[in-house]
């Protein structure tokens, strides 16, 4: 998800560049003496409309993700172990092994890579519980709820 917001920053500043440098070029030299500060102001203003509505959007789960939550089948996951990965900048990318059960089936086992909150790393060891969510249509694709 970083990924995708800093993207999104990105390219919303970008686009602000090229408007900056359209209005100072193109439309500063012919506007009216003394609105140059309004213009200023709408420019930011919309900068930092666009910007936040990009990243809300940005921030939003995938369709995928939604659907699962919407459609899918609650389940739980007993983790048989929990291998860090790698560190980020909000905690560990942890691979973890999951025995997995969703009421009507069958046990059946799995292994999902997820970023682990640094407060929650005591909640993601061998044994621990967590909720899930199951894919009806696929259910090797599975959404972890703490």
């Amino acid at each position: 998800m970083n990924r995708r917001i800093v993207a999104t920053v990105a390219f919303v500043t970008v686009g602000y560049v090229v408007v900056l440098a359209l209005w100072m070029n193109l439309f500063l030299p012919i506007s009216e003496p003394g609105t140059e500060g309004f213009q200023v102001v709408f420019l930011v203003c919309l900068y930092g409309t666009v910007l936040g509505l990009s990243m809300a959007l940005a921030g939003r789960r995938s369709e995928v993700m939604r659907r699962i939550e919407r459609e899918g089948y609650e389940g739980w996951a007993t983790i048989r172990s929990a291998t860090p990965l790698d560190l980020t900048s909000t905690g560990q990318l942890t691979r973890l092994d999951l025995e997995l059960t969703v009421p009507g089936s069958e046990p059946y086992r799995g292994t999902v890579v997820y970023e682990v909150d640094r407060r929650d790393l005591h909640r993601y060891v061998a044994g621990e519980v967590v909720s899930i969510w199951v894919d009806p249509l696929d259910r090797d694709r599975i959404v972890l709820y703490p």
